[in-house]
Parts: C-alpha cells; structure tokens; sequence
C-alpha cells in the first residue's frame, strides 16, 4: 500500500483551481431515491438526489469502491445542488467540473483526505475462445468522437463507436472492480449488452455497489438469465479474468454536512 499525503499542496491548488461563482446545497426531500445530473445553458451545474459518495466519485473521476471512510451519511443523505461557472461559461467539460467539484466538497462539506495506491482484485477483459461476436463499428477514428453513442439502464449496455478501453471502463462500474482492457483489440465497436443483474447491482456511474458474483456464476439473481459473466462470452465472445492490481483509493479523514447557503 502506498499513502500520498496531498493535504498541503491541495490546499494551495484549490486556491488556484476554477471554483463555482455561486453554489446552492439543499437537502432532498423526496422519497423516490431519483438521481438526476445535468447541465443546464449558462455553464450551470444542477444535481438532484445526490449522495456525496456519487459526488466524490464525480469529482475524482473514480467509482465507489475507491472511496474509503468517512460516515454512513455520505451514501444515505441525499442533496440538491445549483451551481453556476464565472459569467461567460455556456457549458463546463469534465476537465474543469472536477476541480470545481472537489473546491465544493472542500469549501462546503470541509472534506479532507488523502490519497492512497492499494492492490486490489482486479478483472482483466480478454478474448474469449473461438470466434469473436464483436461488431466493428463504421465509426472509426482515434478513440472516442462526436458520432459516440452509449445508453446504459439496469442490465444493459448499448453502444455505438466505442474503444475496449471504454467498454472495459463501463463494465468496472457493473462488477464493482477496475477492468483493464487487455483484449488486444484496435479500432471501434458497437456492442449490446443484456444480462440479469445481481440485487444490489447498479449501472452507469452509480453502479459497483454490491459484490460481483462468481465468475463462473450461470443465472442472474432470479435464475432467469445470464450474469454479466455469461453474457460477456456469449453475446460478445469476450471474458472477464480476475486478477490484482494497484487501484487508486481517496481516504476520507473527515467530512462535515454542508454549510448553510
């Protein structure tokens, strides 16, 4: 295990980082446990129903499983947040939400942490045996481009011009573990994707919940389809292995409920 302690020099980033010029943080009072991100013209940020575990997650562009401590709260109380970019700003990209996201979570739920490299299991995503089931797509290019699409629901995966390496990104989001492509496969693909999820099994950016189940598991948690194992080799032609590597983890050391507005 190796800790990085970033406290002093993140403190003097966050001086430096863009932050949000106004930010409203509500407590959610609804009770269907819905989840929506989005952005809105005017380089505005609005989350509803969002717990601060997704929030982390976000911020540090990781998944739930590389976050570790802090209090119960963090995945149960949910928030609303408004938040708008400087004047000028018509939409945020992602390299400059995470930042503005992590200043958030430092200026208003007084979060700190430290970094840490853990070896962890790990799935490495292979060639199954016999002929691939894999479609090359007709978008091609260097990684992924503006004709990239992905729909991803519970037990679904759909998509369109996409690299291994970002398959195998999304399916760590299934499975709970970090998936390396180690495929050996150039160019893009459109895949689809369809298996019956375990309980607890999330997809998209909420998914790795629960613990993934046997590798060499058949049916899904009712017995009437496949896990995301059997389907991989079956539609797909492709297989998960285990395997450990290092995996990033951020390490809560303390985290407050949000300053009033």
């Amino acid at each position: 295990m190796i800790r990085l302690t970033v406290l002093p020099l993140w403190i003097a980033a966050i001086a430096a980082a863009q932050t949000f010029e106004v930010a409203s943080i509500k407590p959610n009072a609804a009770s269907d446990h819905r989840i929506q991100i989005g952005f809105q013209p005017g380089g505005r940020f609005v989350a509803t129903g969002i717990t601060v575990r997704l929030l982390i997650a976000q911020a540090f562009n990781i998944r739930d499983f590389q976050i570790s401590g802090g209090p119960g709260w963090l995945a149960s109380d949910r928030f609303d947040i408004n938040a708008k970019a400087e004047a000028g700003t018509e939409r945020i990209p992602p390299d400059k939400l995470r930042p503005m996201l992590k200043a958030l979570l430092v200026e208003r739920f007084q979060l700190k942490f430290h970094l840490e490299t853990k070896e962890m299991p790990t799935y490495a995503l292979v060639a199954g045996k016999g002929a691939s089931k894999l479609v090359k797509s007709e978008v091609q290019g260097q990684g992924p481009g503006p004709r990239t699409q992905m729909r991803m629901g519970r037990g679904q995966v759909s998509a369109k011009g996409i690299p291994m390496a970002m398959f195998a990104s999304q399916l760590s989001n299934q499975v709970g573990r970090n998936v390396e492509d180690k495929t050996g496969l150039a160019g893009n693909y459109d895949i689809d994707l369809n298996w019956t999820p375990e309980p607890g099994q999330g997809f998209g950016p909420f998914g790795g919940g629960a613990p993934p189940p046997a590798p060499n598991a058949v049916a899904g948690a009712g017995g009437d389809g496949p896990t995301i194992f059997t389907a991989l080799q079956e539609q797909l032609g492709l297989k998960l292995e285990s395997s450990r590597g290092q995996v990033p983890v951020v390490v809560i050391e303390s985290i407050s409920k949000p300053s009033e507005n």
